[in-house]
């Protein structure tokens, strides 16, 4: 019980930053009806923002942070701004491959300004891996206490912005009906950009708390890219328009995700592994990188909306 503990609680940790990527993409579709592909980009930019203006400006983590969002909303501005808004009465499918293409264009950029041998890992955080004290033999540190408590957070924002402001009820009534909420008097541009610039912060958050806790053995832009992959079927498992939907995704895809990987040699050399005949499959790094679509797949078969997406009834 002890390793499974330890293991479930990593895997919340792991599954918060899941969740904050999951929850730009919400954001982006409740407004508009895209699948945001660019917000792994957004990620990848946050966090090394973040660590320039943290390490090389000197400014500090929080300084840095706060230089990071500010920045993060302004790119998801000017990216909704002179790259999508053109493509506003294009097909759903022509929006999406331009959210794809403005990732694939993100990338190169940070890599230029960049160097390869930079890394954000480097974050200077007042809360890095110290174990927090406890009663229970279970390890927390220090970060991924604090990424849970940011997912908390934000989760509770969105929750009061969405279901209290006007104008988290005026991004919902766009992302229903663009004409019909023109015609109530909402300012869709603006609702969208709005949409974007929430989507570039939360993005830098994810990115942050990723960097200060990056794995040494995989590059950070491949494990943002990683993440970002584990965040779509998180997002779709919780609901695409729900934002606690996609919290709860991200907690459950980071932590089965933890929990294959501790008991994979137990899997693979037991009675599962034996009747499939394949343990070194079962070993390999492909089981966990599997693992989230099965789930995904999975639910999907059952709820086709997600565990809390919005179902959507058509008349005939």
């Amino acid at each position: 019980m002890t390793k499974f503990a330890q293991l479930l609680a990593s895997g919340v940790a792991l599954g918060s930053i899941y969740a904050l990527v999951c929850l730009g993409f919400v954001v982006i579709y409740r407004a508009t009806g895209v699948i945001n592909f660019a917000q792994a980009g957004l990620v990848l930019v946050g966090a090394y923002v973040t660590y320039s203006a943290s390490v090389v400006w000197g400014l500090g983590f929080f300084g840095g942070l706060g230089v990071a969002c500010v920045f993060g909303a302004l790119l998801g501005i000017l990216i909704e701004r002179f790259g999508l808004r053109a493509m506003s009465r294009q097909p759903l499918h022509a929006v999406v491959l331009m959210t794809v293409g403005i990732l694939l264009l993100l990338i190169p950029i940070v890599t230029t300004i960049w160097p390869t041998d930079t890394t954000p890992r480097d974050i200077t955080t007042p809360f890095r891996l110290d174990r927090l004290d406890n009663n229970w033999s279970v390890k927390i540190t220090q970060i991924d206490a604090v990424t849970v408590a940011i997912a908390a957070i934000v989760l509770l924002a969105f929750f009061a912005f969405f279901r209290f402001t006007r104008y988290g009820v005026a991004m919902r009534a766009t992302a229903v009906d663009r004409e019909a909420a023109l015609m109530q008097g909402i300012n869709v541009n603006v609702i969208v950009a709005m949409s974007w610039a929430i989507a570039g912060v939360v993005g830098v958050l994810g990115g942050a708390m990723l960097a200060a806790d990056a794995s040494p053995k995989v590059g950070l832009q491949g494990l943002i890219l990683l993440v970002a992959l584990r965040a779509l079927p998180a997002m779709v498992l919780g609901g695409l328009d729900s934002a606690g939907g996609a919290v709860l995704g991200g907690l459950v895809i980071g932590a089965s995700e933890l929990l294959l990987k501790g008991y994979q040699a137990d899997i693979a050399s037991g009675w599962l592994g034996r009747q499939i005949g394949a343990p070194d499959w079962l070993q390999a790094s492909f089981a966990t990188d599997a693992l989230p679509w099965i789930i995904m797949l999975v639910v999907l078969l059952v709820r086709p909306f997600g565990l809390f997406g919005t179902r959507q009834v058509q008349r005939l």
